[in-house]
């Protein structure tokens, strides 16, 4: 299994070191001919949601990473990652790949709660810490999106099929609990495509 990290800003290296401790190979996605690397699924990290959009359409590599998503590329958003894959930001006229069936609100927490820690329930996980730093919240989900998290009455992860979010840095703990989750994901979207293919001849 190969995960594809993005690597044009943000914190990229603790994702890769979280997939390396249970196992997993990464590879770095700076440029588009990496994007020819093979990778099985994609995390986008925390860092700066206007920067990475930004970057990912002047470096060509925008339009191929969205249709990978919709065609069932698991991936995983952290933080910047959850405004990236946001359908609509409530305080944000922009949208960027705008795959996944949720309304976020950035910076969401102010100032004062710009970085906080604390545990909460996470569905089919159980109680784990979470680490956020000046994160967005994810407002409503619709469609097939399903929330995973709340914290204080706000939804800080949610699933929709192959996409999974966090407004929190699970990468900025001890706990592998959310990364073994994606690989879960990314695991039972490789048996689906095995089994497809098996159909089909």
């Amino acid at each position: 299994m190969l995960i594809g990290v993005l690597a044009l800003q943000g914190a990229f290296i603790e994702h890769e070191r979280m997939l390396a401790k249970l196992g997993a190979d990464s590879v770095e996605l700076r440029q588009k001919s990496d994007l020819d690397r093979g990778f099985d699924a994609l995390i986008i990290p925390g860092g700066e949601s206007t920067v990475q959009g930004k970057l990912l359409r002047e470096l060509g590599m925008f339009e191929i990473l969205k249709e990978r998503i919709e065609a069932g590329l698991p991936v995983y958003g952290t933080c910047a990652g959850l405004l990236l894959l946001a359908r609509k930001i409530q305080n944000d006229e922009r949208s960027h790949l705008a795959t996944m069936d949720i309304t976020a609100v950035r910076n969401a927490y102010g100032r004062q709660l710009g970085s906080f820690h604390t545990e909460a329930q996470f569905d089919g996980i159980g109680k784990i810490p979470m680490t956020f730093i000046r994160a967005p919240y994810i407002e409503s989900v619709s469609g097939d999106a399903e929330a995973l998290a709340v914290v204080d009455g706000k939804i800080v992860a949610a699933r929709e099929g192959n996409q999974l979010v966090t407004a929190f840095h699970p990468e900025l703990n001890e706990d592998l609990s959310v990364h073994s989750y994606f690989l879960d994901m990314v695991r039972d979207a490789e048996r689906r495509n095995a089994h497809t293919h098996v159909c089909a001849r």
